[in-house]
């Protein structure tokens, strides 16, 4: 692209993905001019029980419905079962949102359920399909410990839910010097964070120095509930949201972001 009409031109985004999913969106932000700042505040590693993916595996049969909290959830759950065994046609497939559902396309799947505003638990509850849910039994694929708003009011509903643990979220020993001499520098546009845990890792790992700058700068989000949490953490600008945590998403958010009138 001729960088006289380079639309992120001289923004540098800091990417927190994790390592292993950062590649795409960097790739995206550069082709539009910007400079991709990575420094992944998450890990994702194996489940501290791998065998228990197999297990669930083996009897995807008895389950009406799985439910995948993450594309993490989807990458690391998937490829072990499609190793072993087909999915089972019968067993309905639903996801929080679109970078989930466009997980499953890569595994040749599809979701029979994705929210169309509201990328969360509490978007996927209000879908009429889990307003009538009684004697459903439902398998949720998620990272550890996490919110259990989903399974709790699927239970309230009268649903049989169990949980697997698909993958665990560490948080990284990274050197934050460089990306604070970028932040003290000027070089940070604009953040991009897509969880509560993201967010949080982050302000640890630039510690007390590093926060007062980071509160300062304008947040992408991909939902309400997680710019709820960056009002409550104390950042001072209103943070941007994105319509999903797809790369296509998040570009066009940063690109809506950079084509408003400066602020007099």
């Amino acid at each position: 692209m001729n960088a006289a009409f380079a639309p992120l031109q001289g923004v540098g985004v800091l990417v927190t993905r994790p390592a292993a999913q950062a590649g795409p969106l960097c790739e995206r932000i550069e082709q539009q001019g910007g400079t991709a700042v990575r420094f992944p505040v998450l890990e994702i590693l194996p489940p501290a029980d791998p065998q228990a993916v197999r297990a669930i595996g083996a009897r995807l049969e008895q389950f009406d419905w799985a439910f995948f909290v993450s594309a993490n959830a989807v990458q690391m759950a998937l490829s072990v079962i499609l190793a072993q065994r087909d999915w089972p046609p019968s067993l309905r497939m639903a996801v929080i949102g679109k970078r989930s559902a466009e997980e499953l396309q890569r595994f040749g799947l599809h979701a029979d359920l994705v929210p169309d505003r509201r990328f969360d638990s509490e978007g996927l509850l209000a879908l009429p399909q889990m307003q009538q849910v009684e004697g459903t039994r439902c398998v949720i694929f998620r990272g550890g410990s996490g919110r259990s708003l989903l399974a709790d009011t699927l239970r309230e509903r009268g649903a049989l839910v169990e949980y697997v643990d698909a993958y665990r979220r560490v948080r990284p020993s990274l050197d934050s010097a460089e990306l604070m001499a970028r932040l003290r520098a000027g070089q940070i546009d604009v953040v991009l964070v897509n969880s509560v845990e993201s967010l949080t890792n982050l302000i640890e790992m630039l510690g007390s120095s590093g926060k007062p700058l980071l509160l300062d700068l304008p947040l992408l989000v991909v939902s309400e509930r997680l710019a709820e949490a960056a009002r409550e953490l104390g950042f001072r600008r209103p943070p941007l949201v994105a319509d999903s945590a797809s790369d296509a998403a998040v570009v066009d958010a940063l690109l809506a972001w950079r084509s408003r009138p400066p602020v007099q």
